[in-house]
């Protein structure tokens, strides 16, 4: 399961067992706060909806970013890793 929360601006999905973890690399940290990323959860389908809607998107977790990625809405090259874990922000501009 994907948990997804809805910001004024940002939709924040993440996978839902990296909820309230933190990751430090070099100069580097990820904070995945229950107060920014836990929110509804959603099965793949309806995840793949939401996201395609978003203008701007920040997604963490490994079952997140291979959803993203075999969707086409990032690329391989867009990914940061942060002790393993994978983070992207995605932002469109009209």
């Amino acid at each position: 399961m994907i948990s997804i929360k809805f910001h004024e601006t940002v939709v924040a999905c993440c996978d839902v067992e990296l909820i309230g973890k933190s990751f430090e690399e070099d100069k580097l940290s990820l904070n995945v706060s229950e107060i920014f990323y836990k929110g509804e959860l959603f099965d793949e389908e309806s995840a793949i909806k939401v996201m395609s809607e978003a203008r701007n998107l920040s997604l963490v977790g490994e079952n997140t970013i291979g959803l993203a990625l075999r969707e086409g809405f990032i690329n391989e090259e867009d990914i940061i890793y942060i002790q393993g874990v994978p983070h992207v922000q995605v932002y469109l501009c009209e």
